[in-house]
């Protein structure tokens, strides 16, 4: 009997022709999806992030800015996106804040989008103009007070963790400071230094450059310890407001039903890239902090945050639409 002609002929034809279609991931551009407008600390990061990943990975990562909606736009793409490993998002705590902030939210923030890896985390930077007359926090509350609804504050979008962290500070103080939504953080130092509003709590990114040209006055940090960037500006706490504080964090996560081999490869791939000293470098550059770790240690930090915050935004009534 011919091999052609054997009944296990066909069998073996179909299983080389199926290994000649299988080939490894990636073999194409992987689309990076960041929520905010560029300049602003999600943007720098994420291309920090996109660049490390390609170099790593072994194929070009691109970012794609979709601002909007504190990131909701953005996230609502990747979440309906193909779950083929080319769509991901570059996310942080508006993913599991916008949940319970916006009505219209058509995502599961701990079922619908599947966890690759913490990047960073970072602390946030209370500033103001430099011609502004607060030189600390306290100085700020007490007019703030005096002053119900005279000051403003912007933030990267309702939702972004500049939002919710002076929400906090303004549950916590007492105080009336109106609320002044951008599309990204880039937009808010603008209006920031051109005196348009009067502070902002935003990532240290790039809120640093700006402190140090002069353009900005930090007040504070939000987390519970000093920054190393900025060692001599107190925290919130300590400034008064001992029960403060926040910390941000960055992530990537993928369509719900990406394949497993293919969160693993992404995920050892971030993993490589976050032990090279010049991918580190970059990051403590923009004050930012390498983490790591496995894609369920993010999912459990995400549904920790979904709790905290969704708290925060029932107890003070706050809505977006």
């Amino acid at each position: 009997m011919s091999l052609k002609t054997h009944p296990l002929f066909g069998v073996l034809l179909l299983g080389a022709a199926t290994a000649g279609f299988a080939q490894p991931y990636p073999t194409k551009p992987i689309r990076l999806l960041v929520g905010f407008a560029p300049g602003g600390a999600a943007d720098i990061l994420g291309r920090i992030s996109a660049q490390a990943l390609s170099e790593s990975i072994g194929e070009q990562v691109v970012v794609d800015n979709r601002p909007g909606a504190g990131s909701l736009i953005a996230t609502e793409i990747a979440a309906r996106a193909n779950p083929d490993g080319y769509t991901l998002l570059f996310t942080s705590p508006p993913h599991a804040i916008n949940a319970t902030l916006y009505r219209r939210a058509k995502y599961d923030p701990i079922n619908d989008l599947d966890p690759i890896v913490q990047i960073v985390s970072t602390a946030l930077v209370l500033t103001v103009n430099p011609a502004s007359p607060f030189k600390t926090v306290n100085e700020m509350i007490a007019y703030a007070k005096s002053n119900p609804g005279k000051l403003s504050y912007g933030s990267g979008g309702s939702g972004a963790t500049g939002h919710l962290a002076m929400e906090l500070l303004k549950s916590v103080t007492g105080v009336d400071i109106v609320h002044v939504p951008y599309k990204g953080t880039g937009p808010v130092i603008t209006d920031l230094i051109g005196g348009q509003i009067q502070m902002t709590i935003g990532s240290a990114a790039p809120t640093l450059p700006q402190v140090r040209a002069g353009k900005l006055r930090a007040l504070a940090v939000t987390s519970r310890t000093r920054s190393v960037v900025l060692p001599d500006v107190p925290t919130i706490a300590e400034s008064g407001v001992p029960a403060y504080e926040v910390t941000q964090w960055f992530g990537i996560l993928a369509p719900r039903g990406t394949p497993p081999g293919v969160v693993s490869k992404l995920n050892a791939s971030v993993q490589q890239a976050l032990q090279r000293k010049d991918v580190r470098e970059r990051f403590l550059a923009s004050s930012a902090e390498p983490v790591g770790g496995t894609p369920e240690a993010l999912r459990k930090l995400i549904a920790r945050e979904v709790a905290v915050w969704g708290k925060l935004v029932r107890a003070l009534d706050l809505k977006a639409d």
